[in-house]
Formats: structure tokens, C-alpha cells, sequence
């Protein structure tokens, strides 16, 4: 594995969203000194926190799977997760919906959801599940640590047995009809293929590999923190600066300081000067391009993933036929994914996500009000309307959102609202995210492993990066594996310490 050549005593740490704070413990278990700048007051980056008439709103992810993952990195600092931050696991982890007005409420938990699929369609399809289960665990024991928690310096690294393995699991057909082959059901299909929008790509298109993404989802468990999806990061830092690592808010980074291909120094917009032996940059690409002063050349250009509509309501009330998280299928399937990522059009028909955080935190609403989470895929700014044209359709389309939430059985939504707040693709791109979306590049199989963004910088001897457009990739889990990475670039250790093991503490450093 490729490392930063030279002394790395003293790291910068930019962003402080759940790769850099990633990053900064792994780098501060290692005996390295962290400064961390973010730009925002907090801790969070894309899973931050907005404060809106008594409620606290988490404006990114809404469930955390792979908990071990974040676990690895307290655990790089002698913490632990479990420590930090209560986890409630969620029963069922997800409620799907659907249009013919049928529901199937999916359990992580394989005899429960047996029952559950033999309830919703009968014995055959009971029995199907448990074989699509049980090919989803040996499709993730394939990849995880040989093709998603590791380094790639080259192509030829793919050259092993787990290649074999997991091209005879058929990881490179579609996902489609890979899950096909187990279930006759469409609506059983699209509730463990649909995860594919996370990469970036419709099931169809996408590569079986990632069903390993409905394993994360549908099998390994799903959590949702006390205090809401806020409480990670802003544990991870305070796990961090009791590590010793300094945190720098309200810090945006105007330029880095150049000296025979290595960065010396991060100039701040206030002007101020942070020396430094080595950087970790993680805001989105375009960001980064910009720091760097150039975009590496691709053969071919990068593709960004579908974008998102947002609407954060707080409300008076709430429906009883909502789950922690519900998935709201509309009617037609592949004719939407051709409108978000070939002719550029809104969904005609959505599927969409309905959170309700408080169904397990109350605390997070003002006493005896609710709050939800609406979410509606949408094409990037590439595909289809661009950051200024939804200037002018947001507030159309937020009308058009709550008429079929209204269709969909959830009467009186929006005469409930009491607050409420609308993010389209022209707040992600004022955010800095490529495309408009928050999704940053798509998993084509050209973006993938080692074809995608690397986490070394060609040219930069000591700037490495994390983050969803680099390294594994997009969600939470491949995101706080990038920091790992990334740190890893740098200590040249290729796994994290095991939890519990304290780390030694150097010299003038405290814990």
C-alpha cells in the first residue's frame, strides 16, 4: 500500500463531516496531531443539524447501519461508540407501501421476516427469501474487506481469489435479475433492489455487487441514535478533542500553501496560516479541484448520482400507518428511474422516503408535535433542471409533493404543518455539491474500486482524500471506511486496533 512519504507529525483534517471526524481518530490513535477546520459552527458536514422552531432536524442521513464500523474508529482513541451514543435498533427497519395499497414491513431479523414475506406472499416466496438472504451474506463476505475496506493503488489489485468468488456469486450481472432469481414478486424485488439509488444507478443498470448495499440494510440491522443521526458526529468529535485533537468551527479554507509537491500550510479566509505535514481534504470534488487548483483528467468524465428533494415538516400530528421509516412506492417503476437519469424529468410517479424520527425520539419536536422527513429523488443539475431553474419550481414542486402525500392516505399533512423547510438541488450546489446533488459520482462500474477518484492526489505527495466522491463511496458505512483509508495513507496501518485496546499515549499527549 501506497503511504505519505515523509514526516506526518502534524495532519489537517478538512471538513468535519463523518470522514474527516473518521479520519482525525484513526490519525489520533496513531499518535499523529490533528487539527480539524470545518467551516460550519459544528460537527456533521452532510449529517449536520438545523435548529427550526423547537425542532431539531438532522438535514442528511436518517438511519445508521454497520454500526462496527464507526466503533472501529472510537475505538482507535480507547472509546467506544456504544459509549458515546445510545442506539435503539429499529422493529421493523423499514415499512414499504404500495400503490396497489398492500405493506410489508421489512425485519433485519431472518425469522421474522420469513413470516412476514410468507404473510405478504405465500410459502414459495418465504422460501426464496431465505436463499436471496442468505446469497446476501456471502455477497458481502466477498467484498467488504478485500474490494470496499481497502486501499486500491492499481487495477491489478482486483486479481484474486475473492474476484473469483464473487464473480461466481454472479456480482457481475444486473442486480435486477440477480434478485430476480430468488423472488417472482415485483414488489418483494424493488424492496431489495431499490437501494441501488444509493450508489447512484437504477437497479436495472446497477451491478449485482451491490446488492451488498440491501445486506447493510436488510440483514445486518438498522440503528437510529438518541438525539437523532446528530448524535454520531457530534460524538465523534468530542471523542476526538478528548483525544487530543483541536477543532477549528466557523473555519472556511481559502487555498493550500505549495512547496515541491507537498503542501506545507491550509490558509484560512480569515487569513490565518495552519502549518501542517500532511492534509486530509474531504469536502465534494468540485471543492477539492478547486483547492488543488485542477481536476485530474478522466478518460471519461465524471457521472453524478440522481439528487433529492427534501421536505423537514413539523407538524401538529401524525398518521398511524407510518413506520420509523417508510417507503412509499408509486405505481410505475422503471419509467421514473429512465425520468431521474436519462431525460432529466421530475418522478411522474414517486417513490419516496417518509421518516418520522420521533416515533423513537419525542425530544427531538417541541412536546405533542411530530416531525417528518420527506424524501423525493430528483435529477442532478446535469440531467435535468438546472440550480436556478428550481430556484423558481421548488415551491411548485413542494405543492405537487404534499398533494400525493395527501393521495397517499396522509390527509391533512400539510394543514398540520406547523414549520417546515424545502431543500432542492439549488441548496445542495450552494453547499458545494457537484451536480446539485448530495449523492456526489454515481457507482458506474467506471467509478467503482480502483476506477474511481483515488484518495491519493497526483502531484501532492501529502494530500490525501475522503469522503462519498472518493474511496469506497457513497452512505454512511463507505464513508467512515474513507477516513479509515484515508488515516491509513498516512500511519501506513492497514486495519483499525481492535475495540478496546487502548492506543499508546505519546509523550505530552493527553487523552
Amino acid at each position: 500500500m501506497r503511504t505519505v512519504p515523509g514526516p506526518t507529525d502534524h495532519v489537517v483534517v478538512v471538513g468535519a463531516g463523518l470522514a474527516g471526524l473518521a479520519a482525525a481518530l484513526h490519525l489520533l490513535g496513531s499518535g499523529r496531531r490533528v487539527t480539524v477546520v470545518e467551516r460550519d459552527t459544528g460537527p456533521g458536514g452532510r449529517a449536520g443539524r438545523l435548529e427550526l422552531g423547537g425542532y431539531r432536524i438532522d438535514t442528511g442521513p436518517t438511519v445508521l447501519t454497520m454500526p462496527h464500523l464507526a466503533d472501529e474508529a472510537f475505538a482507535a482513541v480507547g472509546d467506544s461508540l456504544h459509549r458515546r451514543v445510545e442506539l435503539i435498533p429499529l422493529h421493523p427497519a423499514y415499512r414499504a407501501r404500495f400503490a396497489d395499497g398492500s405493506r410489508l414491513d421489512v425485519h433485519t431479523d431472518g425469522d421474522a421476516m420469513e413470516a412476514e414475506v410468507r404473510r405478504f406472499a405465500g410459502a414459495a416466496e418465504a422460501a426464496g427469501y431465505r436463499r436471496l438472504r442468505h446469497w446476501l451474506e456471502r455477497m458481502y463476505q466477498a467484498q467488504m474487506h478485500r474490494f470496499i475496506d481497502t486501499n486500491f493503488d492499481s487495477p491489478f489489485q482486483l486479481l484474486h481469489p475473492d474476484l473469483a468468488r464473487l464473480a461466481a456469486l454472479g456480482g457481475f450481472g444486473r442486480l435486477d435479475p440477480q434478485i430476480a432469481r430468488f423472488l417472482s414478486d415485483p414488489r418483494l424485488r424493488r424492496v431489495f433492489s431499490f437501494q441501488a439509488l444509493y450508489a447512484g444507478v437504477t437497479p436495472a443498470r446497477a451491478l449485482a455487487a451491490y446488492a451488498v448495499i440491501a445486506y447493510m440494510d436488510t440483514v445486518a440491522g438498522v440503528w437510529f441514535p438518541k438525539g437523532g443521526m446528530y448524535a454520531l458526529p457530534r460524538a465523534m468529535a468530542d471523542a476526538a478533542a478528548d483525544a487530543g485533537g483541536e477543532f477549528r468551527w466557523s473555519a472556511e479554507v481559502a487555498g493550500l500553501e505549495r512547496v515541491a509537491g507537498r503542501v506545507r500550510a491550509v490558509r484560512l479566509a480569515s487569513g490565518e496560516r495552519i502549518a501542517c505535514d500532511a492534509v486530509v481534504l474531504t469536502p465534494d470534488l468540485p471543492v477539492v479541484h478547486r483547492l488543488l487548483g485542477r481536476a485530474p483528467r478522466r478518460p471519461v468524465p465524471l457521472r453524478h448520482a440522481p439528487s433529492a428533494v427534501i421536505l423537514h415538516a413539523g407538524t401538529d400530528r401524525t398518521w398511524p400507518g407510518l413506520a420509523h421509516h417508510t417507503l412509499s412506492f408509486g405505481g410505475a417503476w422503471e419509467h421514473t428511474f429512465d425520468e431521474l437519469t436519462r431525460s432529466g424529468r421530475v418522478m411522474s410517479d414517486p417513490s419516496l422516503l417518509i421518516t418520522r424520527p420521533t416515533t423513537h425520539d419525542p425530544s427531538l419536536a417541541p412536546e405533542g408535535r411530530h416531525l417528518h422527513y420527506v424524501l423525493a429523488p430528483c435529477p442532478n443539475t446535469t440531467t435535468g433542471p438546472s440550480a436556478d431553474t428550481w430556484r423558481s419550481m421548488g415551491p411548485r414542486y413542494r405543492d405537487g409533493l404534499l398533494a400525493e402525500l395527501e393521495r397517499r392516505g396522509l390527509h391533512g399533512f400539510e394543514a398540520s404543518i406547523d414549520q417546515e423547510l424545502l431543500i432542492t438541488p439549488v441548496d445542495w450546489t450552494a453547499q458545494g455539491h457537484g451536480a446539485g446533488t448530495p449523492f456526489s459520482v454515481s457507482h458506474t462500474f467506471a467509478q467503482t474500486g480502483p476506477f474511481r477518484p483515488r484518495n491519493l492526489v497526483r502531484g501532492y505527495d501529502n494530500v490525501v482524500l475522503a469522503g462519498c466522491g472518493t474511496t469506497p463511496g457513497v452512505g454512511v458505512p463507505t464513508v467512515l471506511v474513507s477516513g479509515k483509508l484515508a488515516a491509513a495513507r498516512i500511519t501506513g496501518l492497514r486495519r483499525a486496533r481492535g475495540a478496546g485496546r487502548r492506543p499508546p499515549v505519546l509523550e505530552g499527549q493527553s487523552r
